[in-house]
């Protein structure tokens, strides 16, 4: 190449260059070159964390350093995957620190700095929670002095394992000014606690951001990315990688479908591709993917979609909504839990509309062990189940009947009569009756977690006895 040619060549990629940076820039307005550091404690820089602004995905550089061009009209906050050999940045029991939101026009430089773990988390436990769901302070003063303390008892017995706690969204019923008292209720618990966004966590009067009309308009999350931070993030805590999702599609004044949509798809799929296949996931979101009960009418409409993207994974699926309790085991590697409500049937008394009791899931991780059991409010746990004698369940007035809440088809529901071994106890779909005893009414909703059992006429005792998947026993006795 002659001096002449090569001068034009070089000439010719910076008018290139130029062009296209131009034609970006006039093609997006809000368009802005983020970057920072990400160093540990000591000022080192931390290389290949994971850093996001809810849209593109980069990891840091030898140097800490990052770089992302962000759209601030779709990215509101830039933030971090936080590696499992650090700790998760906390202020007063509520996750942040781990997010910044972005400023337009204020230089674009955002760094992080993380505190290194002195030993792994091979041991820990997760505490799923769903729809606390407060509308107003009398409801407010229920989950403070109903569930917190329970929530209290719970990690005061759990020997100093560190333990993370996830709110499946609907912390408050439509009622944003209530936001700053749910967050204080929870701060002092001994829990670092996440947040996903359920429908009733929306300002009423817009449309979430994937809807809005204009850039200038408000949006829907807005109230709760204020005072939680971004409603798609993920972290990771010893062998665990943990997503929280928004499954929501709302479009203003309570109107919604259910549905990650392909911005939620597309974000956890960039999220994942850092992410050895084979790795325990859990993923939380506020709506369910695969129920089959009460016409499966809440579940998302993606389910499929979310199910090939975590198909090489272990994935337990955390989901709240229904104020309904229903395991399904989707596929071998694939856990769905849309466990009961914190406020059970919102507040009305303390059982969900399933008959399950008021509470939340306790999730024990050790290593690649995973067991879960369901945590009554205000009961012991040891209560798995609860017991209708004969004549006290009015659609079954010969037999005993057992509701089993945490039930999967794994379970053994087996009755004694006598001290003697009679054999499994027959399941059967109905509602349940505490249910419509506190709702004064029946609603429809038939549970499938019902087993019963017709004692003999001579019968004195009955036990129900009740082994999980994990091959603990719990049982009852009734004396007839």
């Amino acid at each position: 190449m002659n001096k002449q040619t090569m001068i034009f060549s070089i000439f010719l990629f910076f008018w290139l260059f130029l062009g296209s940076t131009v034609a970006v820039a006039s093609g997006n307005g809000n368009a802005e070159q983020v970057k920072g550091t990400v160093s540990n404690q000591f000022g080192k820089p931390v290389k290949d964390v994971v850093v996001t602004d809810g849209v593109n995905f980069v990891q840091t550089n030898e140097k800490g350093e990052y770089a992302l061009t962000s759209d601030l009209s779709q990215s509101r906050f830039v933030y971090l995957s936080v590696p499992a050999a650090y700790e998760i940045p906390v202020t007063n029991g509520i996750a942040d620190g781990f997010y910044r939101e972005l400023k337009p026009r204020n230089g674009g430089s955002y760094d992080f700095t993380l505190t290194e773990r002195r030993q792994p988390a091979e041991e820990f436990v997760y505490i799923a929670i769903s729809d606390p769901q407060v509308m107003n302070e009398e409801q407010l003063n229920r989950f403070c002095n109903e569930t917190v303390p329970d929530l209290k008892q719970t990690v005061q017995a759990q020997s100093g394992k560190e333990v993370y706690g996830m709110v499946l969204g609907d912390l408050v019923w439509d009622a944003m000014h209530l936001y700053g008292p749910y967050k204080e209720s929870l701060s002092g618990l001994g829990i670092t606690f996440f947040q996903t966004i359920g429908n009733h966590d929306f300002n009423l009067a817009c449309k979430d951001r994937h809807n809005r009309a204009g850039q200038g308009d408000g949006y829907a999350e807005c109230d709760y990315e204020n005072t939680f931070g971004p409603v798609n993030y993920s972290f990771n805590v010893g062998p665990v990688h943990v997503v929280a999702l928004k499954s929501i599609d709302y479009t203003g004044n309570k109107k919604y479908t259910e549905r990650l949509g392909e911005e939620q798809l597309n974000w956890l799929k960039k999220d994942l591709s850092y992410v050895k296949p084979d790795t325990q996931v859990f993923v939380n979101m506020h709506a369910p993917a695969f129920n089959t009960t009460d016409s499966a009418r809440a579940n998302i409409r993606d389910a499929q979609e979310l199910l090939a993207i975590l198909s090489p994974y272990r994935v337990n699926l955390f989901e709240g909504h229904t104020h309904y309790f229903e395991n399904r085991e989707v596929t071998p590697s694939f856990y769905e839990h849309n466990i009961g409500a914190a406020c059970g049937a919102w507040w009305a008394g303390h059982v969900n509309r399933c008959g399950a009791p008021n509470g939340y899931l306790v999730v024990n991780v050790k290593g690649n062990e995973v067991k879960w059991r369901y945590k009554a409010t205000a009961q012991p746990a040891s209560y798995q189940f609860r017991l209708y004698a004969p004549g006290t369940f009015e659609t079954q007035p010969e037999y005993v009947v057992a509701n089993v809440w945490d039930w999967d088809t794994s379970y053994q529901v087996r009755w004694y009569e006598d001290g003697k071994l009679i054999g499994a106890m027959e399941r059967f779909d109905d509602e349940d009756q505490a249910y419509i005893a506190m709702h004064g009414k029946r609603s429809g909703y038939r549970t499938r977690h019902l087993f019963r059992c017709r004692p003999s006429s001579g019968a004195k005792t009955i036990k129900a006895e009740v082994v999980n998947r994990f091959g603990e026993t719990y049982s009852e006795t009734l004396s007839l």
